[in-house]
């Protein structure tokens, strides 16, 4: 396999995201990143800081003959998310990415690759360094923990920002200009309980469901893959079978699609074999019903080792209710925008401790008043399962402006240089724009990138033309920008 990602073009870019690559940095573990860029601005001679909530924040002054443009923002997130392949020994914290060229893309060895956001932070770094650009006033924002809450844009104080139009870096697809994306919240469900003894006549058997392929819960959502917590919970609720649930870890991050879960559950000894063979027959069910959208699932029932407690039979019943009939998926397209995700909610992580199960679901919508309907359906579906529930996080969405001026000049370097004029549209994710706009009201915004695909997942990758033709219009409309 081919390492060498400095020989890709353009250079610049591709020097910083494979230094980028080897360096840690999943959401909440960031400090070297950090340090990277705060090296770099230093060692370009530029001004910088890290404010209160790990913001790293440089400014570069205008070229000669461009100091009356307005002043742009550019603006990227520092953090990654960490997913591998269950058979990869990776340790997100001490380990570097393992990049590679696989023909006309870069993707990673079993892990994500990170160019979610690292091309975009890479990219802001070339134009830092690169003093042939013409340029207007130049600040750089690289943004902290925004996989796992936004938690740096959140923190972004007023006042810091001097700029005028705001250049987000963290879409993935080329030729796509975003001019909106939607809101979110959390939805946290916990059970209490207080372990029993295992019955006598019960034996043990490990479910696992494997092979799903994930992926970025808002964007991947529309493409209707299946979720691992989902699939698992189902086959606990349909079958006749009594069951009783001892243990369960399912999915991982709150923004991506579960690919797999597992739990150990309890049944009558002497139907084991049934319950296996009910798993086998609900697995063939399964990948039909998702054929054409997931070709690897798995579905698993095997005796295992008996624990020594398990949940309250009646805890056990309400949690498996609770999660078959728990909304997950796309809720409602758009209307205004066709292709579009409106409303959506993803169930991310089912897990027990001994003493609570905890769950977590991530909503989504461009629409207010849906989002919250939305959470409070999923906390009256807990409520009569008697779990608690707390919605948290909840953030706007940022709505398009198609009579923005900086749309308007960036539609016209982009028709500049490559002869047709980019997709405009909308993006069913979380950028950081509505959170940054709502403290910086006066800020023209877009959104753009290169093709990145399965982000949040290990099959991440990007597309190595478009990251040429990205970082070309980046630069064109810097040297274009309008006049105050």
């Amino acid at each position: 396999m081919n390492r060498d990602l400095t020989a890709l073009k353009p250079a610049l870019v591709w020097k910083h995201f494979a230094e980028i690559a080897r360096i840690p940095r999943p959401s909440g573990h960031e400090e070297k990143i950090r340090a990277y860029v705060l090296a770099e601005a230093r060692r370009m001679g530029l001004e910088c800081l890290e404010d209160e909530a790990h913001n790293i924040y440089v400014r570069k002054p205008a070229t000669p003959g461009m100091e009356d443009r307005k002043g742009v923002v550019l603006q990227a997130h520092l953090d990654m998310v960490p997913q591998k392949n269950n058979d990869k020994v990776f340790d997100f914290e001490n380990d570097p990415i393992d990049a590679y060229v696989d023909g006309d893309w870069v993707t990673a060895d079993g892990t994500t690759l990170g160019a979610d956001n690292g091309i975009g932070a890479a990219a802001i770094l070339a134009v830092l360094e690169d003093d042939t650009l013409r340029h207007g006033p130049l600040e750089a924002l690289f943004t902290a923990t925004e996989e796992t809450g936004m938690d740096g844009a959140f923190g972004l104080k007023g006042g810091l920002l001097k700029g005028d139009i705001l250049l987000n870096l963290d879409s993935e697809t080329e030729g796509e200009l975003y001019v909106g994306c939607a809101g979110g919240m959390d939805a946290n469900m916990t059970f209490r309980y207080a372990e029993e003894a295992v019955p006598a006549g019960m034996e043990a058997v490990r479910v696992s469901v494997k092979g799903c392929k994930g992926g970025h819960s808002g964007i991947q959502i529309v493409a209707q893959r299946a979720n691992a917590n989902k699939l698992l919970f189902r086959l606990l609720n349909a079958t006749e079978i009594p069951v009783r649930v001892a243990s369960v870890d399912g999915g991982g991050l709150r923004n991506a699609i579960p690919r797999e879960a597992t739990a150990t559950v309890l049944v009558p000894a002497d139907r084991v074999q049934d319950f296996v063979a009910q798993t086998a027959a609900y697995e063939q069910t399964v990948v039909k019903e998702f054929a054409g959208v997931e070709d690897a699932i798995e579905i698993r029932a095997a005796a295992c080792d008996r624990p020594a407690a398990c949940l309250p039979e009646t805890v056990s019943e309400r949690l498996i209710r609770a999660v078959a009939g728990c909304p997950d998926g796309v809720q409602r397209m758009s209307l205004a925008m066709p292709g579009l995700v409106q409303t959506s909610t993803n169930l991310a992580r089912v897990v027990s401790d001994g003493e609570t199960v905890k769950l977590q679901c991530l909503l989504r919508s461009s629409v207010r008043s849906e989002k919250e309907a939305l959470g409070e359906a999923i906390r009256a579906v807990f409520a009569l399962a008697g779990a608690e529930t707390e919605l948290t996080g909840s953030y706007d969405g940022w709505n398009p402006d198609m009579a923005s001026p900086i749309l308007k000049a960036m539609r016209e370097s982009y028709e500049a240089l490559y002869g047709r004029e980019p997709a405009v549209t909308a993006i069913h994710a979380g950028l950081e724009c509505g959170i940054i706009g709502s403290n910086y009201p006066g800020l023209d915004m877009i959104s753009f990138g290169p093709t990145i695909c399965y982000p949040h997942s290990p099959d991440e990758k990007v597309e190595i033309a478009s990251v040429g033709k990205f970082y070309d219009f980046l630069v064109h409309t810097l040297g274009n920008i309008p006049v105050r």
